[in-house]
């Protein structure tokens, strides 16, 4: 299957809130057809006030409390052996097959463009710079699904950058910083963001953003260089220089892409992702059910990670807060509620939650590509047969692998 907007992928949206209708800025369809056809591309989905990425999630998962079941990707364990010995530098057929599924994967990349990424069918919520904070909160809770928001200047007409749970989270500091300051922080607006940065000293993010009809492989790499998990694609028409945000992708639905499309170059990598030495073994932040929700936002701004595996006294785990989980927590700017327990946040999330997926050290690649094909996967957690926590590989890790793992050698041979 050589398109990644098969049946699978459509699906209908919902309509739209009239509450995020309200505050929430489009674009007109005529001039994103308009902007569209000069640049070549096919018609954009008309842009919405409603939210949520088109894919469905995995089946449904029972909770026993605060404690969720686990998926593990498809069974392609190697049996248990004996410790491995410091591998040979000279490359064995396995080596030559893995580099051999890497440039394939590479290649594909460069000749699939971003827009290609899209599902026929998608929601997208743009939110107008000038909208409260506060309000854009309200906004994409109504709006199941949706995590992020393109931001409009509508005073110029251009594309203002990208509203994610980041932010919420620096707002959040700001507030622990200058509590006396709380009626301030209900008045702020989107544009007031990179103000808040300043205050917390924080390093802006760069704002970023690819052409629809760029080599897909071109904004694979800008999210590695820029640690942005996510990226616009946003055209820009020739006549009348006008700016149309087309839609969002991400770095799941890229590698999504990559595994329903590219299968005959991921059923090559066939080394275990403990071999590759693929994502962050040591120091690991960790938090348990009873810490607090403060707490684990500290951890997570201390190590700049969107994502703090739960365990119990012996080293199991139990769950994953992620920073998306922090945006329940402040709803109608409740911050005070920052105070309450992780396991309190945790049932708050939505009944259709999929569940942790993990994984072992001996898991190879090609069942995570298989793993993440199937089901809507954010991060991996490694463990071990009893459970315990040994690592965590991130959405970043698998993609820097594919894009970068032997690239000098490459150039040598190009």
């Amino acid at each position: 299957m050589d398109d990644a907007r098969a049946p699978a992928e459509k699906a209908t949206p919902n309509p739209s809130s009239s509450a995020a209708a309200a505050a929430a800025t489009t674009t007109p369809n005529a001039s994103a057809s308009a902007s569209a056809s000069a640049s070549g591309l096919p018609p954009a989905p008309s842009t919405i006030a409603g939210g949520g990425n088109s894919d469905a999630h995995g089946p449904v998962l029972l909770r026993h409390g605060h404690e969720l079941p686990f998926v593990a990707p498809s069974s392609y364990l190697r049996p248990k052996s004996a410790p491995r010995a410091m591998p040979d530098k000279t490359a064995g057929p396995l080596d030559k097959e893995q580099m051999q599924g890497l440039r394939g994967i590479r290649e594909f990349l460069k000749v699939r463009t971003s827009y290609d990424v899209l599902p026929l069918s998608f929601r997208l919520v743009v939110l107008d710079n000038d909208l409260l904070i506060k309000k854009s909160l309200n906004i994409l809770i109504q709006n199941a699904g949706i995590v992020s928001a393109p931001l409009w200047d509508s005073h110029n007409s251009t594309f203002a950058g990208l509203l994610t749970s980041t932010d919420y989270i620096n707002v959040i500091q700001y507030y622990c910083q200058f509590p006396d300051q709380l009626n301030q922080v209900d008045q702020f607006r989107l544009c007031n963001l990179r103000d808040i940065e300043k205050a917390i000293g924080v390093v802006p993010l760069e704002t970023v953003s690819v052409h629809p009809m760029r080599p897909l492989y071109e904004a694979c790499r800008r999210m590695l260089k820029t640690r942005a998990r996510r990226i616009p694609l946003v055209d820009t028409d020739d006549e009348t220089g006008r700016q149309t945000v087309v839609s969002v992708i991400t770095q799941y639905r890229i590698l999504k892409f990559i595994a329903v499309n590219n299968e005959q170059h991921t059923m090559l990598l066939k080394k275990p992702v403990g071999e590759l030495g693929l994502g962050t073994y040591t120091n690991m932040a960790t938090a348990t059910m009873s810490s607090s929700v403060l707490d684990v936002i500290h951890l997570m701004v201390k190590h700049n990670i969107s994502a703090v595996p739960i365990i119990n006294k012996d080293y199991k785990l139990l769950n994953v807060f992620e920073a998306v989980d922090v945006i329940p927590c402040i709803r109608g700017g409740a911050y005070d509620e920052l105070s309450a327990t992780v396991g309190d946040a945790l049932s708050n999330r939505a009944e259709d939650f999929a569940g942790i997926y993990t994984c072992g050290e001996d898991d190879r690649l090609d069942s995570i590509f298989d793993t993440i094909r199937k089901s809507r996967v954010h991060r991996l957690i490694v463990v071990d047969d009893d459970s315990r926590l040994k690592g965590i590989i991130s959405l970043s890790d698998i993609l820097k692998y594919v894009l970068l793992y032997g690239e000098e050698d490459d150039n040598i041979r190009s």
